[in-house]
Order: C-alpha cells, then sequence, then structure tokens
C-alpha cells in the first residue's frame, strides 16, 4: 500500500497470519512538504507535483525483494485539487504508478473499518473521529461496516489557511471567532454522529496523535506512547498553542516540526468535533485509512497455506 499525503509518501507491504491479523513487514517514507507549493485555490504547483513523483519512484525502487502488487492512493491534497487530473497523469506518465484517489467517504468508512478491527470483537457502538489536512471524516456503527459516514472540509490544513492560524494569534477574539466558526458548522450539519451512551469513542489520525502527545508530556513528562485524549487536554493545548507561532509549537513536546503551523487549527477542529460529538475523551487508535485497505484486500487474498 502506498499512501500519498500531503506530508509523506508512506510505502507499507503487509502479509495476512494465521487468523486473519496482519503483520507489516516493510515500511519507507519519504518525507514531502506538499503545503508549501499549494496556490490561494489549491493548486499543486510544479515543485509539488516533481516531489510527487519523486516520492513515488523512491518509495517504489527496488530493494533486495521485489514488491507484491501496490496499491496506490492519494489524500485529500491531490485529491481536492483543481489540477488533480494532471497531476496524476503527470506522476503515472514519469513513474508508471496511477495514483488512485478516494472520496472523503470511503476514507471514513475505511478508518472505521481499521479502528473495529484495532478496537477487537467485543466492542460494541464506536464513533471514529479522523482530522486530515483536508477534511475530517466522522463514522459510526456497531457492526463491522458503519452505519454512518461523513467527510467534513474543516481539515487542519483548510482551517489553517482560511484562517491564518500558522502564527501566534494576538487577539482572544480572533480565537473565539473560529470557535464559533466551528461550532456552527457542525451544529448545522444534518445527522452528524454522536457517541452513544455505552460507546467508544476512537481517534484516528496524527493530529489526534501529537495531541495526545503533548498532554501526555505535559502532565508527566513521560515518554510513553498515549492511548488517550479528553476534551480537557483538546482545551488545554489551545491555550498554549495560540500563544507561539509555528517555531515555538515545533519546539513543544509531541508536536512534530513539519506540522506545527496547522496544530492550533488540528487542536481549534478537535476541541469542536469532540464538543459536537458529545466526546468527553477519545481512545487514540494508531489505524487509519491505510489499514483499513491492507485490512480489506488482505482479506480478499488467498491466505498463507498451513
Amino acid at each position: 500500500m502506498l499512501d500519498v499525503g500531503c506530508h509523506s509518501a508512506l510505502l507499507t507491504v503487509a502479509q495476512r497470519r494465521h487468523g486473519g491479523d496482519m503483520e507489516p513487514v516493510l515500511s519507507r517514507k519519504v518525507r514531502l512538504h506538499l503545503h508549501e507549493t499549494l496556490d490561494a485555490k489549491g493548486r499543486l504547483g510544479k515543485s509539488g507535483v516533481r516531489s510527487v513523483q519523486e516520492a513515488v519512484a523512491e518509495t517504489l525502487a527496488g530493494g533486495r525483494e521485489p514488491l507484491p502488487e501496490v496499491y496506490a492512493f492519494a489524500t485529500s491534497v491531490i485529491r481536492d485539487a483543481p489540477n488533480r487530473e494532471e497531476i496524476l497523469a503527470q506522476v503515472a506518465r514519469v513513474t508508471g504508478t496511477r495514483l488512485r484517489v478516494l472520496s472523503g467517504e470511503e476514507e471514513a468508512r475505511l478508518a472505521y473499518v481499521a479502528a473495529r478491527r484495532w478496537a477487537g470483537e467485543q466492542a460494541g457502538a464506536l464513533l471514529v473521529l479522523d482530522i486530515g489536512g483536508g477534511t475530517v471524516e466522522i463514522a459510526a456503527g456497531t457492526s463491522e461496516q458503519p452505519e454512518a459516514v461523513l467527510s467534513l472540509p474543516l481539515g487542519a490544513r483548510t482551517i489553517t489557511r482560511d484562517w491564518k492560524l500558522s502564527e501566534a494569534l494576538s487577539s482572544k477574539r480572533r480565537l473565539a471567532e473560529v470557535r464559533q466558526h466551528l461550532r456552527d458548522y457542525l451544529s448545522a450539519v444534518p445527522d452528524l454522529p454522536r457517541l452513544e451512551p455505552g460507546g467508544r469513542a476512537v481517534a484516528c489520525s496524527k493530529t489526534f496523535t501529537q495531541l495526545a502527545r503533548y498532554a501526555t508530556a505535559a502532565r508527566s513528562r513521560s515518554s510513553r506512547t498515549p492511548q488517550r485524549l479528553t476534551l480537557a487536554d483538546v482545551r488545554a493545548s489551545v491555550a498554549v498553542l495560540a500563544g507561539k507561532g509555528s517555531a515555538g509549537r515545533g519546539r513543544l513536546p509531541g508536536i512534530s516540526r513539519h506540522r506545527a503551523g496547522q496544530s492550533l487549527a488540528g487542536a481549534l477542529v478537535a476541541e469542536a468535533l469532540m464538543e459536537a460529538c458529545q466526546a468527553k475523551s477519545v481512545e487514540i487508535c494508531p489505524w487509519s485509512t491505510r489499514e483499513g485497505l491492507l485490512l480489506e484486500r488482505l482479506a480478499a487474498t488467498p491466505g498463507p497455506p498451513r
């Protein structure tokens, strides 16, 4: 599986174990900075297209063992670009690999599939939240497939660009305006999934993961992998992130430098999303759309000989 996103191209090779479990056997990552090449309309510039071509070629470059069939897909930074077809055609012409694009609703469904498998067979009602760069995906259900899926244009990169949040905010009024905009938007979404009584809320994105890492470090300075993030943690992080620019945010524990610019927007979206979906806390799931695709494709292939 080759996942081309705003910040990286990540190749993951996995095999199916006995019993249907998934075992990763190879991972290659090439760092990207596609957000820096977007124009005001979201078009990917020539340098961005070239970096995608180079990243795809590098991740698929031969090692000692030949790769199995590769399923390559691009996320919202390419999917939503006005010059998407041009990008896909150029990458295919140079690398021989045609990137697929998934709809936001399909990304939400696959994130749910991954979270459901991660949560275990005994998990009941599940609410899955995923904050990407361009969009937010929400899914909910009580079985292997979700009963509701949504994709909303409230990604961390989108909100950063629309509200100019990459640097420190000098005005509390501006922060209040962004918060109100997000709350108003979500309150107007018909049939927005909410956490059912006794259900579990699961968060499946880098945005939630780095917020949880920051909250864990701020509380105990522990380096252990965070497993839960509370709404109170998110609100506390907003107060800190709003007072710092990109460079200052990137020096905070748990906040990666290449995502620092959009970390405030990510925290504000997480806050509004958890409020609207009535989730006072979320479990941090390391799997998302990519793993959902892997699980489904592995399930569709013959299993290893016993």
